[in-house]
């Protein structure tokens, strides 16, 4: 299958061996200011990159090969995404998928017949649901889905990976009891009164379970590459920050490069030490495949997410006394391996949701930039909930904010129920960030969320929801202008992966990475941007995705 969707993606590639005019569109850049700029035409090289960016009045090249006419069509930078999960994104799409279910009963009716649609599944997996947005006021359990599906193990993962839902003969099969004990940073979500799981797994729990899952195959990781790539680029994403990925998950990657059909680039980021060391060895890895794959650093987990409880608080959830999550490390353990990966100069980019997490990264960052100087980008994953006295540490050391702004409006009447208004000062401060020179880049966090950029776009200049709710912006003071969020969709992301000069601005000497639009994003009202439609997306010079194929 993977080999005819690669065949299918080749009728629409155009040769980039020859010199290219895209001609008579609407361009719009992030230049060198981080300024939006308009032209009217690229010229690219047989190369795939840029050779020239031409404004209204300046003469066209003579002697091009290849002409296309963009017929008045809004082109942009091809978008990154700067933090996701490309094999969570293909697996997704793969598997049962609950993202979209609005109850639990809902959810029992979407699983009773995807197991009966596929009597073949040894194992039922997926992922996406969220109890919160079920208005379930709990987890869900095992008895509830044994009473839609016994005779099978059933293993799926909540909507922000850091828990996982198990039916019983799935924790009979993984050997787990009343006398199972939690690990370190983990939490089994036991019966009122007895110490009997009830089928939720919190953070590193959840490993109890997932040891008993099959491990997918060679093959299976390429399908699922294939069908993320086929994703990504359908939404104009020609880049993305790969946030965890393992050594089966880099081989999968070589493998598509090896045989031509790694089609959007990849900046990788380790799944733990263990997995730097296996797939980078003494340093990050050089670029390959003409700027497509790049091992960059390494993926830690300080925490876990608002939605499970288990991120990593300063004082007690709002709604759960005496719970103030999950630390994933301790403080040495954390400086320990930063230490390991900054030695050989690995990127780090740590997962901190609760102020708690993000004052000891912050705190980590400041003491070894003392030992490890240089440019070091140091990367925070979320920074969802900040003390906002410690914003202004992100600008010190040139730290970087991965944030996902489709995250503020999921979020947010869950982050209203866990949080007093005091810690919401510091949440999804994107504004702040910025006001205290923090670097400040945008993703999706797909699966979690849709890869879809467009609404994240959208969120970044409105902090509205899909709905136009709540009125004038939740925290309007923290919305960025469009300018800002395009360039956090594009040259800063680049930026962020020490990918700057290769692709993300459309300058001369970048890849020729674009998208043709249906409709200008400085003009267009948040609602209109969500409406955005990809019309084609280009990588290198090569079109790779037509709506219309």
């Amino acid at each position: 299958m993977v080999a005819a969707m690669c065949t299918a993606a080749a009728f629409v590639s155009v040769p980039a061996h020859a010199d290219q005019l895209i001609d008579n569109v609407q361009g719009i850049r992030i230049n060198e200011d981080g300024k939006a700029e308009r032209f009217t035409a690229l010229l690219v090289g047989d190369d795939g990159k840029i050779e020239q960016v031409l404004k209204r009045g300046d003469p066209m090249p003579e002697g091009v090969e290849y002409r296309l006419d963009g017929q008045g069509k809004y082109l942009i930078p091809g978008l990154i995404d700067s933090h996701l999960h490309v094999m969570g994104l293909g697996f997704g799409a793969l598997t049962l998928d609950l993202s979209g279910t609005n109850s639990l009963a809902e959810a029992q009716e979407v699983i009773a017949n995807y197991a009966a649609e596929n009597p073949q599944v040894r194992w039922i997996i997926g992922r996406g649901w969220n109890q919160e947005k079920w208005g379930l006021g709990r987890f869900p359990t095992a008895a509830e889905l044994d009473a839609v599906v016994a005779d099978r193990p059933v293993w799926l993962e909540r909507v922000d990976g850091h828990a996982g839902w198990a039916n019983t003969m799935a924790m009979d099969l993984a050997g787990v009891s009343a006398a199972t004990k939690a690990p370190s940073g983990g939490n089994i979500v036991r019966a009122s009164g007895s110490r009997q799981p009830t089928g939720i797994f919190v953070d590193n729990a959840a490993a109890l379970v997932q040891k008993a899952v099959p491990t997918p195959r060679p093959e299976d990781r390429d399908l699922a590459l294939s069908k993320a790539q086929e994703i990504l680029l359908s939404y104009g994403i020609t880049a993305a920050a790969d946030m965890g990925t393992t050594i089966e998950d880099w081989q999968s990657f070589r493998r598509a490069g090896d045989n031509g059909w790694l089609r959007m680039r990849i900046m990788s980021y380790a799944a733990g030490v263990g997995a730097m060391e296996l797939i980078g060895g003494p340093g990050p890895s050089p670029w390959l495949y003409e700027d497509k794959l790049r091992l960059n650093g390494v993926k830690l987990y300080l925490d876990g997410a608002l939605g499970s409880r288990g991120a990593w608080l300063k004082k007690d959830y709002a709604d759960d006394p005496g719970n103030t999550g999950l630390p994933l490390q301790t403080p040495d353990q954390l400086r320990n391996l930063m230490s390991r990966a900054a030695l050989d100069r690995f990127q780090l980019a740590i997962h901190a949701i609760g102020d708690a997490a993000n004052s000891e990264v912050l705190n980590a960052i400041e003491e070894l930039s003392f030992t490890y100087e240089g440019d070091r980008r140091w990367r925070i994953e979320h920074a969802q909930i900040v003390d906002a006295a410690e914003l202004a540490k992100f600008g010190k050391h040139g730290t970087i904010a991965s944030m996902q702004p489709v995250h503020q409006t999921s979020d947010r009447t869950m982050a209203e129920a866990r949080l007093d208004p005091p810690r919401l000062e510091g949440a999804y401060a994107w504004r702040s960030m910025l006001g205290n020179d923090a670097g400040l880049v945008f993703g999706s966090d797909a699966p979690v969320e849709s890869p879809d950029p467009f609404a994240g776009l959208a969120a970044a200049i409105s902090r509205t929801g899909p709905d136009g709710k709540p009125f004038g912006g939740w925290r309007p003071e923290e919305v960025v202008n469009r300018e800002e969020a395009l360039a956090g969709f594009t040259s800063w992301g680049a930026y962020a992966g020490f990918a700057e000069g290769k692709f993300g601005r459309l300058a001369p000497g970048e890849r020729a990475d674009f998208v043709f639009i249906d409709r200008d994003l400085l003009l267009a009202s948040p609602s209109e941007i969500r409406e955005t439609k990809v019309l084609q997306t280009w990588v290198g010079g090569m079109r790779v995705y037509s709506a219309d194929q």
